[in-house]
């Protein structure tokens, strides 16, 4: 008797569990990969302008530091294969200039944002010749 209690209630569990987990990972919300990796890229392309702007009128500190964070966020949703590698030197561009800007090196950083640019220029040709 004790052992049948111990399975119906290891089978109710059982049932219970897998009842409330299935829905939990099905219901993921569906996205459209190219969708999110053309929104990826204005929003991208967008704070690196805005960086440069930033950088050549001289604007404020955080303001620049925003934009070049807004950009290395919105660059990691910019996912596609072919352009992984451009992504990652895009990536280090930004790094690079985050730092020359932190240590008061305007023009490395603005440099380092027009390259950044280039990388940019070039991903977006790769997938759009793609799609």
């Amino acid at each position: 008797m004790n052992l049948l209690k111990k399975i119906a209630v290891s089978a109710f569990l059982t049932a219970s569990l897998s009842a409330v987990y299935t829905p939990a990972f099905s219901a993921e919300a569906h996205q459209d990969k190219g969708l999110v990796v053309l929104t990826a890229a204005k929003n991208t392309e967008a704070a690196l302008l805005e960086a440069k702007s930033l950088l050549e009128k001289g604007g404020d500190t955080e303001q620049v530091l925003k934009a070049m964070n807004e950009a290395r966020q919105a660059q990691k949703e910019f996912r596609y294969e072919q352009t992984e590698r451009l992504r990652q030197k895009l990536n280090d561009k930004l790094s690079g200039a985050r730092k020359a800007f932190e240590n008061n090196d305007n023009a490395k950083a603005l440099e380092n944002i027009n390259a950044a640019l280039g990388y940019y220029a070039d991903m977006k040709k790769i997938y759009d010749a793609a799609h």
